[in-house]
């Protein structure tokens, strides 16, 4: 019955008026279908369909239609069955668990954007001083840096305007996961509830969308259908692999319901200032060695110089001491460290102009950790 009009892959709900044609109506994952026309007799048929298999249990002949109103032929179809389908889509996929969209892998960060006041400042920043080389084939306003041989980027967005309690908190404003099949990670979403950007396409080939975390970060999913740019390591760039980015967390229960849960990430290690306490809780990608950081007990007044402590990025590299004294040797003679952490790892803070920490960090701990071993696999350079 509906079979021709229901190609895409999604659970979808096909609607058919005696012979009427179709046309296409999306409401979040579930796509609507209503009669270009007004058709008399017939009734209706509501379908669930998903890829391009029926699923007969949820097929329902609407009766007592003998006519459409002017309401539907005017596209509002979506308002009058949003119930219907409602219905029928949980009712698939509780009956058909098999069906159920699956999480493709995770395998690292592939971007990570910072917010930044005044762009030419940044970028001398992160150009001359990190040594990092620009992305290629990048339009639009944003600019682009490299780490490899990694193959990732550190993405510079221009700050929103500031005004009063809208000011923004969080500059890091975004963090980016690579995985290989950037449709079916949007279609497993969508069937946990969540809202999610469409998918677009870039200049460069890749193909992403966007959510948000529980607590408002913005969580974007990245494929690149082109093989990693063929770029060494420049001379000049500190850092081989950006392997981790952290942020505030105010609810770690929350949080972990959406990256443990839902996402598959794993806990890599947590300690805190204190051994008895938990301020920095670390979870592993599913299928990689890049993490993210909470930031825990934060005070909720914390100011824009305590907050670019706390949401960061990290770049790892061989010797820290050696990219010390590189910094030094680029004019950078203020930042803190190197010193080893309580995580056991030796690291060095340094700082953008506008405050976001850029931590340098070696990849394997050169002390034993306190509070809690390490329970996964170190990042390497060339992961």
């Amino acid at each position: 019955m509906c079979q021709n009009h229901c190609q895409s892959g999604a659970i979808e709900i096909c609607l058919r008026v005696g012979a009427g044609l179709v046309q296409r109506r999306e409401v979040r994952s579930l796509k609507f279908f209503g009669p270009k026309q007004n058709q008399r007799g017939g009734g209706a048929i509501a379908c669930a369909w998903f890829g391009n298999r029926p699923l007969p249990s949820t097929c329902d002949k609407i009766r007592d239609m003998p006519q459409l109103p002017r309401i539907i032929r005017r596209r509002q179809l979506a308002v009058v069955l949003l119930p219907v389908c409602i219905l029928l889509q949980a009712s698939t996929l509780a009956s058909n668990p098999e069906m159920q969209p699956q999480r493709p892998r995770i395998t690292g960060i592939e971007h990570v954007s910072i917010y930044v006041s005044d762009t030419n400042r940044s970028r001398r920043f992160y150009s001359d001083v990190l040594g990092l080389a620009s992305c290629p084939r990048i339009t639009g306003p944003d600019s682009c840096f490299l780490v490899q041989p990694t193959d990732q980027r550190i993405v510079l967005k221009r700050a929103p305007t500031q005004t009063g309690n809208d000011s923004v908190k969080n500059w890091v404003a975004e963090v980016a996961f690579a995985t290989d099949d950037v449709t079916e990670m949007r279609r497993y979403l969508l069937s946990q509830g969540l809202a999610a950007s469409r998918i677009g396409s870039a200049p460069d080939g890749a193909r992403s969308f966007a959510v948000r975390d529980p607590e408002g970060n913005s969580i974007a999913f990245v494929q690149r259908s082109s093989p990693k740019i063929a770029a060494a390591q420049p001379s000049k760039q500190i850092g081989l692999h950006l392997i981790h980015a952290g942020f505030v967390v105010k609810d770690l229960k929350a949080e972990n319901h959406f990256y443990v849960d839902l996402l598959g990430f794993h806990l890599y290690w947590y300690g805190g200032f204190k051994d008895d306490t938990i301020d920095w809780y670390e979870l592993q990608v599913p299928n990689g060695s890049d993490w993210i950081e909470y930031m825990l007990n934060i005070p909720p007044g914390a100011d824009h110089a305590e907050l670019g402590v706390q949401n960061h990025f990290s770049l790892g590299v061989n010797n820290v001491h050696a990219a010390a004294s590189q910094l030094h040797s680029k004019g950078l003679q203020k930042f803190d460290g190197p010193e080893v952490g309580r995580d056991g790892k030796d690291s060095l803070d340094a700082y953008d102009p506008d405050g976001t920490r850029v931590e340098i960090m070696e990849f394997t701990p050169v002390e034993k950790p306190c509070c809690h071993p390490y329970t996964a696999a170190h990042p390497k350079p060339g992961d």
